[in-house]
């Protein structure tokens, strides 16, 4: 005979359904389908919810858990891994954002990465400066078109004053 529970869902039946519709991710899911199952009384024992989730036991004896130390939000808590912690960030950061923004600027990344290890004496990779000011920064380098020698300065200012 498997084994009942002894779990007290906190939340209504109703605001498990809607969540249960508005939930966006498989994870939140199949959590919440748990708790509705339980909170209805579909299911009483442990092993038919295991089975109807396709869930190992401990999965789901884990699952409770979480839900009876913290409640829904500690069950649908999402861990991320921290990460590495930034080489250019604080006071380096700051003025990095200030010198982009100045009119001089700089004319290339690999600038950026001398600018760096002269100033602050930290080495930064290339591809990091450049993922760094492009993507999460948006800014883009001060680096004029390229100007044919043979221009007709003439013809330039008489094209601007006579273009609609």
């Amino acid at each position: 005979m498997a084994r009942p529970f002894n779990l007290e869902v906190q939340e209504s039946a109703e605001y498990l359904s809607k969540s249960l519709k508005n939930t966006r991710t498989a994870f939140e899911k199949e959590r919440l389908q748990m708790l509705w199952w339980i909170k209805t009384e579909q299911v009483t024992q442990h092993q038919e919810l295991s089975r109807r989730l396709g869930r190992d036991g401990s999965t789901v004896t884990r699952w409770l858990q979480r839900y009876r130390q913290g409640g829904l939000s500690k069950l649908l808590e999402v861990k991320t891994a921290p990460g590495a912690t930034p080489v250019i960030q604080g006071e380096m950061l700051s003025e990095l954002v200030s010198k982009l923004e100045s009119p001089e600027g700089f004319s290339s990344y690999g600038q950026i990465v001398e600018w760096i290890e002269q100033k602050w004496n930290v080495q930064v990779n290339y591809k990091t400066v450049y993922s760094l000011v492009r993507y999460k920064l948006g800014a883009k380098l001060k680096v004029p078109r390229p100007i044919s020698s043979s221009i007709d300065e003439q013809a330039i200012s008489l094209f601007k004053k006579t273009f609609p």
